[in-house]
């Protein structure tokens, strides 16, 4: 999302979950809470886990890309942007860098969260209500759907699509026709985390960015428990942060090695992540 939007959204409870050392830097986990939440009744409180990370490696990143979508598929990176005039869709080759697919979406629109199923890469839209299907050989757009609400976060699990608006809710979507087969609210202890931003599948789990924030949270689609919290604070190099450096926004999956990719909006760089537990 745009921050100029939604800071004013921010005046809202945190609570704080212990952090595990990271490389270069730690803190306390801080995820946003709506202060009106109330318990989801006969849902199960799980506790969840707290992780910091390791930079494994780091790729350049174009600081025009606004990044609202990520995904890594046999080798090229998929990317979604935002902002209106300034929206485009990207397939990058990230053994040479260089972009092999591009298109750009119209004027009016201001794209949000991507996920490529089959031979489909699937767009969504913040507030214009579309979703956007591309032939992902070719990037040549082969259907649109509409639907209600904000889009902000889309992700699939080989099926289904799963798909985020800005509040605590995971929409499932059919892939076929993009409708909604059901909405699961996302907890922490049975109160709602809404802002669930960018959205990753990652051996059942759906990861979160949660916008405005450092961290990631870790969600069971089954319950719609957060069952992990990974605080990502002081991934960025302060040389690395410029004037219209913006919020973590991005992450990428391998699921073939366990490699795992996170960026952020205007970021000048991709950062490979392990992630370490109990003082690792």
């Amino acid at each position: 999302m745009n921050k100029s939007h939604f800071i004013i959204l921010l005046l809202v409870a945190t609570i704080s979950v212990g952090c595990l050392g990271t490389t270069k830097k730690h803190s306390s986990a801080a995820v946003v809470q709506q202060s009106s939440a109330t318990q989801q009744p006969q849902q199960k409180r799980v506790s969840a886990k707290s992780y910091g990370y390791r930079v494994v490696a780091e790729l350049p990143h174009s600081t025009d890309a606004y990044t609202q979508g990520l995904q890594y598929v046999d080798g090229y990176l998929w990317e979604g942007t935002g902002s209106y005039g300034g929206s485009k869709l990207t397939k990058t080759n990230m053994a040479t860098g260089q972009i092999e697919l591009s298109t750009k979406l119209g004027r009016a629109y201001f794209g949000e969260g991507i996920t490529v199923l089959g031979d489909k890469v699937y767009q969504i839209t913040w507030h214009e209500h579309k979703a956007f299907v591309y032939d992902a050989a070719t990037l040549r757009r082969i259907n649109t759907f509409d639907y209600l609400g904000e889009g902000w976060g889309l992700t699939t699990d080989g099926t289904k699509l799963y798909m985020t608006d800005g509040t605590d809710r995971i929409t499932v979507r059919d892939a076929a026709t993009f409708e909604p087969e059901r909405t699961f609210s996302v907890r922490l202890s049975g109160k709602k985390i809404p802002y669930l931003n960018e959205l990753e599948w990652i051996e059942g789990e759906i990861w979160a960015n949660v916008y405005m924030t450092n961290e990631i949270v870790r969600i069971d689609p089954s319950t719609g428990n957060i069952v992990g919290i990974i605080d990502l604070s002081g991934i960025q190099s302060p040389s690395d942060i410029r004037y219209d450096t913006d919020v973590l926004n991005g992450i990428a999956y391998d699921s073939a090695t366990g490699r795992i990719w996170v960026t952020g909006k205007n970021w000048n760089k991709i950062y490979q992540i392990e992630l370490t537990e109990n003082g690792d």
